[in-house]
């Protein structure tokens, strides 16, 4: 009989290029084959609302929807200080109230915030690649940026109105949870606690031989500039990114009481994490 296959989908984001770089490339065991599947994060985050992939990377809001369906590992992770998305435009602006501003999609940790942070503002859904692009164009009043986004904003002539990590450490004192793995929870808890393991695997690996990883990060990443490249995976990964972790645990728990009590996701009682 043919092996199993498992498919993985995670973002084109040195962070993750980084962390499944030895997983997808043979150099750890695995419990069964892996296939990469890469695409931005709101398509990955679009595919779990119908349970596509197994094993997959989501924006924590995303997570907050599929909770009955998907249990996050607790290893592989996006959580930390100094990771939040920004808020940008050409100018400073006095305010969000009634402002165009694009958003990388409906169902990212980015858009979650933004809406517990501010009302009123208008929201323009592109992928996150062009939100930069929109806003030097005057298209729209404002931008929500993500990934690499973070460390080139400058070069479009843009000026930071906001720092939605800062916000959110102020007013928590915890890390900024922005991604997890998940996996699908029919898989089973032998072969998820398995998976969890070659994904700690795979970013020991990386951690262990950056250079080794460096030609597969460029050839999906926005950013070509490897002082881009290296910046984005020391913001990214981290101690939070091995095991969330019981601090990054309870950061998650946070987010989704203050989402829940204001209706931006649904409650659930399944458990968050293996």
């Amino acid at each position: 009989m043919e092996a199993r296959v498992l498919k993985l989908g995670y973002s084109p984001c040195p962070n993750d290029t980084f962390i499944f770089y030895a997983l997808t490339h043979g150099r750890v065991e695995s419990p069964l084959p892996v296939e990469a599947v890469l695409e931005d994060v709101e398509t990955l985050n679009r595919w779990a609302l119908e349970g596509r992939l197994p094993l997959t990377k989501l924006s924590y809001a995303a997570y907050g929807r599929v909770r009955d369906q998907y249990v996050a590992l607790r290893s592989g992770g996006a959580l930390g200080r100094g990771v939040g998305p920004l808020v940008v435009a050409k100018k400073p602006l006095g305010s969000l109230e009634g402002a165009r501003v694009a958003i990388p999609g409906r169902n990212t940790t980015a858009f979650l915030l933004l809406s517990l942070y501010a009302e009123g503002f208008v929201p323009v859904e592109v992928r996150y690649d062009r939100i930069m692009p929109l806003v030097a164009q005057g298209e729209v009043e404002a931008g929500l940026i993500i990934h690499e986004s973070r460390f080139t904003y400058p070069q479009y002539g843009l000026v930071k109105l906001l720092d939605l990590g800062e916000w959110w450490e102020g007013e928590t004192g915890l890390p900024l949870p922005l991604g997890a793995i998940l996996a699908r929870r029919d898989l089973g808890e032998g072969l998820i606690r398995a998976l969890d393991q070659a994904v700690r695997r795979s970013l020991e690996y990386a951690l262990a031989h950056p250079k080794e990883t460096l030609p597969y990060l460029k050839a999906h990443a926005q950013e070509l500039s490897e002082e881009v490249i290296w910046a984005h995976v020391r913001t990214y990964v981290n101690g939070f990114s091995l095991d969330v972790g019981e601090e990054g645990a309870k950061a998650v728990e946070r987010l989704f009481a203050e989402a829940e009590a204001r209706g931006l996701l649904p409650p659930s009682q399944a458990p968050l994490f293996l």
